[in-house]
């Protein structure tokens, strides 16, 4: 029987050998884990034969880590692929969709507001600065004489017209009337800006507020008939077709009568304003009665 060789009994070669192996059973611990794990494939290649020592196994890799972690690496399989481009794809239509909707509201919110600020043309509503319509007065046979007739304005009205009495009177303008004629009846008269008890003494009175002669509106034009000149006095007489002509400090404007009606002191809507330029002439009626109006409406000849 061999004797064992004790650790003094060993030369340097010895040493150098079982340090070799030493290394080559670690080695072959740490194959045998990455072998478990399938992380290695193992040949085997013939062993070295040393003088006194026992034949050894050695194994080594066949290929590299990297490539047999690869190797190894699970698999996504391709319905998984498919469901995340369809998701994908949903995903960018949602976004679409969101951003069609954003750009719908904000164009809606644009309109309303656009409608909010846009305010409607407004028709403007007559405005008849008068209770009764003017140049009203008794009578020169009445048992008083000739005075502003009271009686026909309705007694809580009759401080309004105080107050409207007391219009001041415009600033002169060239576009103002200055005259009028009336081929027909042999009218020629001044015409004064307003149309109370002493304007009229002087002629011809335009309503202040009313149209100026041949601008779109309602000229509104008022004169005794049988005093301060009877001015007016044959209005009456006056048909459709026959011509009023009215002059301002520029230009004579011809408009032609399309009717006369007798009315009311009451009926100031006959003063209202118009679209179309037109004149409207004023008178008490009848002659030496003067409890009616007598109206005649002439429009601006085209």
């Amino acid at each position: 029987m061999a004797r064992q060789k004790t650790f003094d009994d060993l030369s340097t070669e010895d040493l150098r050998y079982l340090l070799l192996e030493r290394k080559r059973a670690e080695r072959k611990a740490r194959l045998g884990r990455f072998a478990r794990t399938g992380r290695v494939e193992y040949v085997v290649r013939p062993p070295r034969r040393r003088s006194g020592a026992v034949q050894s196994i050695a194994f080594e890799p066949t290929a590299q880590l990297e490539e047999t972690e690869e190797k190894h690496k699970p698999q996504r399989k391709p319905w998984v692929d498919r469901m995340l481009f369809l998701v994908e794809i949903i995903a960018v239509l949602g976004l679409i969709f969101v951003l069609g909707n954003g750009v719908k509201m904000l164009r809606e919110i644009n309109r309303e507001a656009a409608a909010a600020m846009a305010q409607p043309t407004l028709t403007p509503t007559a405005l008849i600065m008068a209770v009764v319509l003017p140049s009203g007065h008794t009578p020169p046979n009445s048992p008083g004489g000739v005075q502003p007739n009271e009686a026909e304005i309705p007694e809580h009205l009759r401080p309004l017209v105080q107050t409207l009495a007391n219009l001041p009177i415009p600033t002169p303008s060239p576009e103002q009337a200055v005259r009028i004629q009336i081929p027909a009846i042999g009218v020629d008269a001044p015409v004064v800006q307003g149309d109370g008890w002493e304007q009229l003494k002087k002629g011809v009175g335009q309503h202040i507020g009313s149209a100026d002669p041949g601008k779109n509106g309602n000229l509104v034009l008022s004169a005794h008939n049988d005093v301060f000149g009877e001015i007016f006095r044959d209005l009456d007489r006056l048909k459709e077709g026959d011509q009023v002509v009215i002059y301002s400090n520029q230009r004579a404007f011809r408009y032609i009568v399309q009717q006369v009606q007798v009315v009311e002191p009451t009926r100031v809507e006959v003063m209202a304003p118009t679209r179309e330029p037109v004149v409207t002439l004023i008178s008490c009626y009848p002659y030496m009665v003067n409890n009616q109006r007598i109206v005649v409406t002439a429009a601006l000849e085209q």
